[in-house]
């Protein structure tokens, strides 16, 4: 059966005492070579120390964790996983009993986790950070991260952006958020769009606590959305996008609708991934400032003589369009009636 059945059974039984025996004799099979092997006693551990708690658990967790870091090393998948997520328990329920060197230790070992193949080590590896940093507080943790955004390799520095943006979100992004933009200044391409990217999920996470640092980060997001490089603009775009729909209805549309100026010049782009960058940032503007606002920026370009042009305005205005049909009628130009054609709307005229 499952490794991880039994401890429950063992519990609805009240045999505490043997599963505390159990967890002692597992502890001196940690090391096993065989990686299946090794996989599932993990999964036991873990499930023994889920049912039993971090106070009770034999052998103590300040002696189990040290003898957990070696194993991070290995290269299997299913250890990988079962001691990622043993870690996990730990850093989340009894961070306190180990020392902050050793979650230091630990964090060294994550990194390495962040470019394993399968998903869910990854995302396993990706909340430990979170825990760690709410055990140990931020500082440490984060130091560790912005090095690693210097790495060639994507999914590593990805999986790292959104590592800062967990540790932003557990432990107050006020917290994260000077060293972050400090790390921006670094003349780097892969360091300044992670530094974006960190910011793009940290605002997807914080969501309405964003208000109170939009005004912070809006003078990276000029930078940004002026840069020659065109990951930094659709990167800045996501986060614009992110920040607006967070802060919807909450006063801050003057910071809004100064990132609007920046984000509207990108709507010539033919890069496909900028584009989708850009109209989602204009439909989060359309949200946080309202249809009549981007509607008066896309009226100028309707009836353009150039087909580009009128093709890209079309193209916003569908989407204004289908996003806020019924709040248009009240914002469309007041035309004169001709012989054939009643263009006035009696029932607004009498409302205003």
């Amino acid at each position: 059966s499952s490794p991880l059945a039994c401890p429950f059974l063992e519990q609805a039984c009240d045999e505490e005492p043997l599963l505390a025996h159990l967890g002692v004799v597992l502890y001196e099979y940690l090391g096993e070579e065989y990686p299946e092997v090794l996989g599932s006693i993990l999964g036991a551990l873990k499930g023994i120390v889920n049912v039993i708690g971090m106070t009770k658990m034999t052998p103590p967790i300040k002696e189990l964790l040290p003898r957990l870091t070696p194993v991070l090393k290995n290269r299997h998948e299913k250890v990988q996983e079962q001691s990622i997520d043993l870690v996990g328990r730990i850093a989340d329920r009894g961070a306190s009993f180990v020392p902050a060197r050793e979650w230091m230790r630990i964090c060294f070992e994550l990194l390495e986790m962040l470019k394993a193949h399968k998903k869910a080590i990854r995302r396993a590896a990706v909340n430990t950070f979170g825990y760690i940093a709410k055990a140990i507080g931020p500082q440490d943790v984060l130091v560790t991260l912005l090095n690693n955004l210097k790495v060639q390799e994507r999914q590593n520095r990805v999986c790292t952006t959104v590592a800062i943006a967990i540790v932003a979100e557990t432990c107050a992004p006020f917290t994260v958020l000077p060293a972050l933009m400090n790390e921006y200044r670094t003349p780097e391409l892969n360091v300044q769009n992670g530094v974006l990217k960190a910011l793009s999920f940290m605002f997807e996470y914080i969501g309405e606590m964003g208000k109170d640092y939009i005004y912070a980060v809006a003078p990276l997001l000029e930078d940004a959305l002026m840069d020659r490089d065109l990951v930094h603009r659709q990167t800045a775009a996501a986060v614009c996008s992110h920040i607006a729909l967070g802060v919807a209805g909450l006063g801050c549309e003057d910071a809004i609708t100064h990132l609007l100026n920046y984000v509207w010049p990108n709507i010539f782009e033919v890069s496909p991934h900028l584009v989708n960058g850009v109209m989602g940032a204009i439909d989060g503007c359309r949200l946080a400032l309202g249809p009549c606002v981007v509607m008066s920026y896309t009226l100028q370009g309707l009836f353009h003589p150039a087909r580009k042009v009128r093709e890209t305005y079309w193209k916003v205005y569908n989407n204004l369009y289908i996003g806020a049909q019924d709040s248009l009628v009240a914002f469309y130009p007041a035309l004169e009636d001709d012989e054939k054609n009643t263009y006035r709307r009696q029932e607004l005229d009498l409302v205003i």
